[in-house]
């Protein structure tokens, strides 16, 4: 049987991962990203900018398991952690206050993952 998800060494460290931390801290949340970032090729999850501004409000911690993508405006301070961005979303980000942030540095912040919203 042909193997399906992702071929990428570091995106298959990173599930491994998150999926110790779910079990270590009881956060179930990365257990979710991590099944999310395992899907195959055909549905990684994208999100646009104007996703990210019309669900989240000030100060909020998002994850996104997949690419963010620079489409629309943000017209607040969001930390965004995504296993991809791309050069315009990561300018319009910091650009409103916010932060980008790869997962593994979100699930550091915090740990038990209370407060942080999925995005998909």
């Amino acid at each position: 049987m042909k193997r399906t998800g992702p071929t990428d060494v570091n995106l298959r460290l990173l599930a491994a991962y998150l999926r110790k931390a779910s079990r270590i801290h009881g956060a179930k949340i990365w257990r979710v990203v991590s099944e999310k970032l395992l899907a195959p090729t055909r549905k990684r999850i994208e999100v646009n900018i104007s996703r990210i501004n019309r669900y989240t409000k000030d100060g909020d911690y998002v994850v996104i398991p997949g690419k963010v993508l620079g489409s629309g405006i943000l017209d607040h301070k969001v930390y965004v952690a995504a296993w991809k961005f791309s050069e315009k979303a990561k300018e319009k980000i910091e650009k409103a206050g916010g932060k980008c942030l790869r997962i593994d540095e979100l699930v550091e912040i915090n740990p038990k993952g209370s407060n942080v919203k999925i995005l998909y």
